[in-house]
């Protein structure tokens, strides 16, 4: 794995924490140099190039991308992983809240990935893998305004693949199930039983557990890696099996 990152650019977005820092670790380690861009990066690694941005802010935004671009002379990976959840059903939220989800969820997508595609048409290896969930195919409950806007991220990345693959830019999507991340763990500390919360949260993936952040970053480096030459404008579904298969009840 070290083999084939070695030399190669990434920016993680959301790097500082949860899934990010696990992606942004993995790559690390696997030989890529990395950049994280997050709003707060003093949880970041002192082993990478952290960069305070705002995807909401397309200002913000290019001047990160060209602050890695300058540092590191080139990017080839950028992983959209920054996001932000929301609960409710479609009358729940006022429409502050659903645009403020968008912009984090969709737009912060789009801003990050125009900024980064000049760069990424010199590159060799070039890939976008986007942060996606199970909520985009599968109807949980109060989850309407997230799941839509995830819902707009695996469309994206099938639009976008089919946008770029002329120009070698590959582009994916890996889609967790619940995962073990802080966001999980301030809803749970939340709820009024967190104990048999977190049971129904875990036996709603079919194995039976939350999924783990290193687990969605080790399908991330796959849909980044060169080793994945052929693959484009697909989703890697990290959820224990909540997508595709159907158990009878234990």
């Amino acid at each position: 794995m070290a083999e084939q990152f070695g030399g190669l650019v990434a920016l993680v977005t959301g790097g500082a924490s949860g899934i990010g820092a696990a992606i942004s670790r993995s790559l690390h380690e696997a030989g890529a140099r990395v950049a994280i861009l997050d709003r707060d990066v003093t949880g970041a690694s002192p082993d990478m190039f952290a960069v305070a941005a705002d995807v909401t802010d397309d200002t913000s935004v290019r001047t990160a991308v060209d602050a890695v671009a300058e540092r590191f002379g080139g990017l080839d990976i950028v992983i959209n992983n920054a996001g932000i959840g929301a609960q409710g059903t479609v009358e729940t939220n006022d429409d502050d809240e659903w645009h403020r989800v968008f912009d984090v969820n969709v737009m912060g997508l789009v801003r990050v990935s125009r900024a980064a595609l000049p760069l990424l048409r010199a590159s060799t290896n070039a890939a976008i893998v986007n942060t996606c969930s199970i909520a985009a195919t599968a109807g949980l409950p109060d989850r309407a305004l997230y799941s839509a806007t995830k819902g707009a991220v695996l469309s994206l990345t099938r639009a976008m693949a089919a946008d770029h693959l002329r120009e070698r830019i590959r582009v994916n999507c890996v889609s967790p199930g619940t995962a073990d991340t802080p966001w999980i763990g301030r809803l749970l500390s939340a709820a009024s039983d967190p104990a048999a919360e977190r049971v129904a949260l875990d036996a709603r993936q079919p194995h039976g557990r939350l999924v783990t952040a290193d687990e969605v970053a080790g399908a991330v480096l796959y849909l980044a890696g060169p080793s994945a030459g052929s693959t484009t404008g697909t989703s890697i579904a990290v959820d224990g099996g909540m997508h595709e298969l159907r158990l009878r009840p234990a």
